[in-house]
């Protein structure tokens, strides 16, 4: 876990955006951004079992939103003020354990979500 994992668990329950700057594998470099944070687990299909950081990247029109952060990765995050509303895009399902508490769907339906390094994540 980062050290401060409870203001991103609480950023996720108030869907208020953070600041994330990270290591990122496929552009071997440091990257920062503002996410709307999603989730905090394993995630269903990726096969190491190792729970991410889960975020929505609103602000690109390409490729798959979902980002799913091991902890080494991440090199600071803050919490933002700003707000976000998880209906104005697409999450699709997310059973993970924070989303339930965020009001962040959660219906059965199988979503295949590209994460960095080649890595693909079926949700069901």
């Amino acid at each position: 876990m980062i050290p401060n994992h409870a203001q991103f668990l609480q950023a996720v329950q108030e869907k208020k955006k953070v600041w994330v700057k990270f290591y990122s594998k496929a552009d071997d470099g440091v990257l920062e951004q503002a996410y709307a944070p999603l989730d905090y687990g394993p995630g269903i299909g990726v096969q190491d079992g190792l729970n991410r950081y889960w975020l929505w990247n609103d602000a690109t029109n390409t490729g798959s939103h979902p980002l799913g952060l091991l902890p080494q990765q991440i090199v600071d995050l803050k919490v933002l003020g700003e707000v976000f509303d998880p209906a104005q895009f697409a999450v699709g399902p997310w059973p993970l354990a924070v989303s339930e508490k965020s009001g962040l769907p959660s219906a059965a339906v199988a979503v295949a979500v590209d994460l960095p390094g080649g890595v693909t994540c079926v949700k069901p």
